[in-house]
């Protein structure tokens, strides 16, 4: 009896913990190969996480110049001659397409510096940002580089997506309507343009509002809930908001951008375009070895 007893309280006990850990009031344990790495002294900059043993940004990248650090249009290619030829032809093709109110809303601004074309775009990790699209694979490498990181092999994209716990999806197996950004029922091209597969550079997309005040793209770490756990940190939007390149030559980017019509979780990944692509639902985050002390 005593020992039918014990057992019960044991399992009230773990069904408490596990409780907790799912309302985010107690943290995930840590997997193995982190205990470890942590154990090792690997580390991660600030503005990244540790996943299984290498570190990856807690969250999409928003762009700056390297050297000045002045913060650049997250609704334009960051490359000084694509900017160009996007907000000149965007400038004419905006008062010809779309119905009335479309026609009559402005290009987003560019800075002046932005303008002068003489900066090299960096990317940074940080919250609270208007997270970069129109990324080329190549341009997406780039900035990761400048950053002193590198894009994500596909295996270390998924991984960190699926957490410490290994799910599906950031925050479970079984999919959530509207926990990530993702499965719009409004396409932003059909609400500016008539149509979802015309005018994808146009830099007004990730700018739209849905019922008023619901943006199609959300600021970083804006959907809590979204949130891939690594111990007692996590990384956020992994799922939904912008498609994010990783290292593939061949042109791959994983996870759906919000008005992609995806229940494919962490595993979610599009293979249909070269690495020079882009438009406004391309974006990445970056990775990097993790630091280990010099023996």
């Amino acid at each position: 009896m005593k020992s039918s007893s014990r057992s019960r309280h044991t399992w009230v006990l773990v069904a408490s913990v596990v409780a907790l850990i799912g309302l985010g009031l107690v943290p995930w344990p840590e997997p193995l190969a982190v205990r470890a790495s942590r154990a090792e002294g690997a580390r991660c900059p600030s503005d990244m996480v540790l996943a299984s043993g290498y570190c990856i940004d807690r969250y999409e990248v928003s762009l700056i110049d390297r050297d000045s650090k002045e913060p650049l249009s997250p609704f334009y290619p960051p490359d000084p001659n694509m900017l160009a030829f996007v907000y000149d032809r965007w400038q004419l093709l905006r008062s010809t397409t779309g119905g009335p109110a479309a026609r009559a809303m402005p290009l987003p601004e560019i800075s002046d510096f932005q303008r002068a074309g003489k900066y090299t775009a960096m990317a940074v990790s940080q919250a609270g940002a208007v997270p970069q699209g129109y990324l080329s694979y190549y341009s997406a490498k780039r900035v990761c580089e400048a950053a002193g990181k590198r894009l994500c092999s596909p295996k270390e994209w998924e991984v960190a997506c699926r957490g410490a716990r290994d799910t599906a999806f950031p925050y479970g197996d079984e999919y959530q309507a509207d926990t990530c950004n993702v499965g719009k029922v409004y396409h932003p091209a059909s609400i500016l343009h008539g149509l979802s597969s015309s005018g994808h550079l146009d830099p007004r997309l990730n700018l739209l509002m849905l019922d008023g005040d619901n943006p199609v793209l959300r600021l970083t770490g804006a959907s809590q809930a979204c949130a891939s756990h690594w111990g007692k940190d996590a990384v956020f939007d992994m799922v939904g908001n912008l498609d994010e390149w990783v290292d593939d030559l061949e042109g791959t980017f994983k996870g759906g951008f919000y008005a992609r019509r995806t229940t494919g979780g962490c595993s979610t990944q599009i293979t249909n375009h070269g690495p020079t692509y882009f438009d406004y639902s391309t974006g990445v985050r970056c990775c990097r070895d993790a630091a280990r002390p010099a023996p």
